[in-house]
């Protein structure tokens, strides 16, 4: 588990290299879906803490010119804007919606709402080393889940930013924003886009380290903290601002947070 690269994040703790066991576990082969997250709403009238608070982070490339009412910039990342009305239901605001989006991942999810769709599923949300050792597909210790080579055979095996970010997407991989759950290539293990498309929400709570560096079996992060892990990257990551789509890296959010790039996928334990 974990990197030591030199291109990596030191201080989100991605490293050192170190052995972890994880004991047999179930993930789903994608994010949860618009469809899914639907479900579960007609279900139970459940309502999201971005709906319960009125609004949530857009990427400013998505927010509409007109409609909607933008409450202004997260301070360290501006072009991050908080829009009234943005929910799952609608990504972008009133007016928007996922009616053609039912394939492609939940997102406007905070932790707190991944957890209410795991307990209604049966099923949680899955450890950062079951996660990583699940997106790692077989293979030991590459940058990517497929490999070294972020673009083999010069093919696109990723829904990252083209370009140049954060004033131009080329959508040079298709996408601007989120793209189906399945689309590309799966890793070794079936697991679709466990690199870029949405971050996804683990258990753990974060700490940036250090982490023991002999063998542990089932780490299950601290017993408290202030933000929740989040694995995998998104459609916004850029090598020159957050690569952030390599297997060990790592990053964290409040547990009410949710955004336009952030999703989850659901384990559960081997005889469930």
């Amino acid at each position: 588990m974990g990197t030591d690269v030199s291109d990596g994040f030191p201080t989100d703790g991605e490293g050192p290299v170190r052995p972890v066991t994880v004991g047999p576990f179930r993930i789903s082969r994608h994010a949860v879906t618009n469809r899914q997250f639907q479900t579960f709403v007609e279900a139970t009238g459940y309502v999201t803490e971005a709906e319960r608070f009125g609004w949530s982070f857009v990427f400013h490339l998505l927010v509409p010119k007109r409609g909607v009412t933008v409450r202004g910039s997260s301070g360290a990342a501006p072009w991050w804007l908080g829009v009234d009305g943005a929910s799952w239901q609608a990504p972008e605001g009133p007016g928007s919606s996922v009616e053609r989006r039912l394939d492609h991942p939940v997102v406007h999810v905070s932790w707190n709402d991944a957890k209410a769709f795991c307990r209604w599923s049966g099923t949680r949300l899955p450890t950062e080393a079951e996660w990583e050792y699940a997106a790692r597909g077989g293979l030991d210790q590459k940058r990517y889940a497929w490999g070294d080579e972020l673009m083999p055979d010069g093919k696109h095996r990723c829904n990252i930013w083209q370009g140049k970010f954060p004033e131009r997407n080329s959508r040079a991989d298709g996408y601007l924003s989120t793209a189906p759950v399945d689309a590309y290539q799966p890793n070794g293990f079936g697991l679709y886009n466990v690199a870029g498309n949405v971050w996804e929400w683990c258990a753990d709570w974060w700490s940036a380290g250090p982490h023991p560096v002999e063998g542990v079996t089932d780490p299950a992060g601290p017993p408290t903290g202030s933000g929740k892990v989040t694995k995998g990257g998104s459609y916004l990551c850029h090598k020159s601002y957050c690569n952030r789509y390599r297997v060990a890296a790592r990053t964290a959010n409040t547990p009410d947070s949710s955004t336009g790039n952030m999703g989850f996928r659901v384990a559960a334990n081997a005889a469930d």
